[in-house]
């Protein structure tokens, strides 16, 4: 009897420990939290300074969703302190790919020498920094903000072909030190200089906000007696600048030529209403993209180290016929 009672027990404890091997089979142990397979991307972003930036971050969370990966998201609220903050958190959280939107260009070695030190690869994008060494991140995702500020130049330069006098031309830069303000003014002046009568009289940031481009075009205006061009960095600012200029009693595209950069819907509203002349597009639509690229860099492979969107250019009569498709 306690012989058969001992094979019962034995028996028992065999079946207990079966038990709780699947139960250990089913829960992942290792601490990486990853029981579904899924890629874990930490994404920090710039912030929500605009409907540019809006339309990106919804971008990026609906990709990651239709993707099937796991998105860990932080806004930084304009600040790099919080960048790099959230930056250290991914590190800690061991997450699969790091990607954010650098609030400006420099600064960033050191973290992103943590990062490639943990063996977790990095994608920027939208805007660029300018660390000397590019190891510590595998590609970057975004637009050609100098093409860009080109283009904004070009039109300028062919609108006033031919005539002579002085054109006065006001600037509302974006973020000062971020990657867009820098480039899209600097290929916006190389190409404006085929033309010695345009003139930049007043150079200003707006930091990208419709508030701020507000109230620095009322300062120029205040400042200024005669401005023929406002050349905004963004939709943003430069929507802001037109409620400036009809509070002063002006006619926006008419008494001021305005030029900005983004095309999202309310700035191509204003085109299609004439009240901006000329709008760049820099889309926000990043999103698909990024996910292709974290699934690459997750897989062991090697993305091409700048990868560009796609863009174009719209005129009054554009904007009439896009409005109506324009996702953002």
């Amino acid at each position: 009897m306690l012989k058969k009672l001992s094979v019962a027990v034995a028996g028992f404890v065999l079946l207990g420990s079966a038990l709780a091997g699947c139960g250990s089979s089913g829960d992942d142990s290792s601490g990486s939290g990853k029981k579904d397979g899924k890629i874990v991307l930490g994404f920090s972003q710039v912030g929500a300074e605009s409907g540019w930036r809006t339309a990106n971050t919804k971008s990026i969370q609906d990709s990651a969703k239709a993707a099937g990966i796991e998105l860990k998201f932080s806004d930084a609220q304009g600040k790099q302190e919080n960048q790099i903050s959230a930056i250290r958190s991914f590190i800690t959280q061991k997450v699969d790919v790091i990607a954010f939107s650098p609030v400006v260009t420099s600064g960033w070695d050191a973290v992103l020498k943590e990062a490639k030190d943990a063996n977790i690869p990095v994608i920027l994008t939208d805007r660029a920094v300018d660390s000397q060494d590019t190891s510590l991140y595998v590609s970057f995702l975004g637009s050609d903000f100098i093409e860009e500020g080109k283009k904004a130049g070009q039109w300028l330069v062919d609108q006033y072909k031919g005539k002579s006098g002085p054109v006065n031309i006001v600037e509302l830069q974006g973020t000062t030190g971020a990657a867009p303000a820098i480039d899209r003014q600097k290929g916006f002046a190389e190409t404006i200089a085929a033309d010695p009568n345009l003139k930049i009289v007043k150079s200003q940031t707006g930091d990208f906000t419709r508030a701020q481009g507000k109230t620095v075009m009322e300062t120029f205006l205040q400042s200024t007696p005669k401005i023929d061009v406002l050349y905004a960095h963004n939709d943003d600012m430069g929507l802001g600048a037109i409620e400036a200029i009809e509070a002063a009693g002006k006619k926006p595209g008419q008494d001021i030529k305005i030029i900005t950069v983004d095309a999202v819907k309310d700035g191509m509203t204003a085109l299609s209403e004439g009240k901006i002349n000329y709008i760049v597009e820099c889309s926000p639509l990043l999103g698909p993209q990024l996910m292709d690229i974290a699934k690459q860099v997750k897989d062991g492979g090697t993305p091409e180290k700048r990868i560009l969107t796609k863009e174009t250019t719209f005129t009054q009569e554009q904007a009439k016929t896009e409005l109506p498709n324009r996702q953002y």
